[in-house]
């Protein structure tokens, strides 16, 4: 395959974090569409699973960090049980990243700072919405829009307290590469129960 890409032990950053970035910061370079939506996965209390797009808003030493609503289906799945797993697949680059991890509720701080930089009919929507509920219809959607619109009508627009940045702090990142054949590159970070040290990682290759 001619320009195919390879992903060898070498070319890895010893933290996963910062190896996602680059890989982020590629598929940015490479105007791949909306490279930042990715797949949450949860499941419910009887074993369900469930899984649906949203963006990622941040990645740094700690985790990922995605904003919901806390009384949506995704929400209140994660409050009784943290488990997740997220997912990027950035085709053009024949790529693909897999998480697995814990999820914790950001600080009211770091969820209010996010909340300040969204569009104001974004901010109305996160009071309006009762995210995963059932409507009657759009209109009683639309109705519930305009009352927050006009119950905000002058200053600015609190953040709900219902609504905030979740993180998933990971236990496993494993980065995919395409290869011809189907000999696909795969690379696991995974932290082992008995490290001291939260930070290291111990880096596997995984048979395609």
């Amino acid at each position: 395959m001619t320009g195919e890409r390879a992903l060898d032990m070498a070319d890895l950053d010893a933290d996963p974090t910062v190896q996602f970035q680059r890989w982020f910061d590629d598929a940015v370079a490479a105007a791949v569409p909306e490279p930042e939506a990715m797949c949450v996965a949860t499941v419910a209390a009887d074993g369900t699973p469930s899984a649906r797009m949203v963006l990622l808003k941040q990645v740094d030493r700690r985790g990922f960090v995605f904003y919901t609503n806390y009384r949506s289906r995704k929400g209140e799945e994660l409050d009784a049980d943290p488990r997740a797993g997220l997912v990027w697949r950035w085709f053009p680059l024949e790529r693909q990243v897999r998480v697995t991890g814990s999820a914790e509720v950001t600080s009211a701080a770091e969820s209010d700072a996010y909340f300040a930089t969204r569009p104001r009919d974004a901010q109305v929507g996160a009071w309006a919405s009762p995210q995963s509920q059932v409507l009657s219809g759009r209109q009683e959607l639309e109705d519930r829009v305009a009352e927050v619109a006009e119950r905000f009508a002058s200053g600015s627009i609190p953040r709900p307290p219902w609504w905030g940045g979740i993180r998933v702090v990971p236990d496993t990142v494993e980065f995919w590469q395409g290869r011809a054949s189907r000999l696909h590159d795969r690379l696991r970070y995974r932290r082992d129960a008995g490290m001291v040290d939260s930070a290291d990682w111990i880096v596997e290759r995984l048979a395609p």
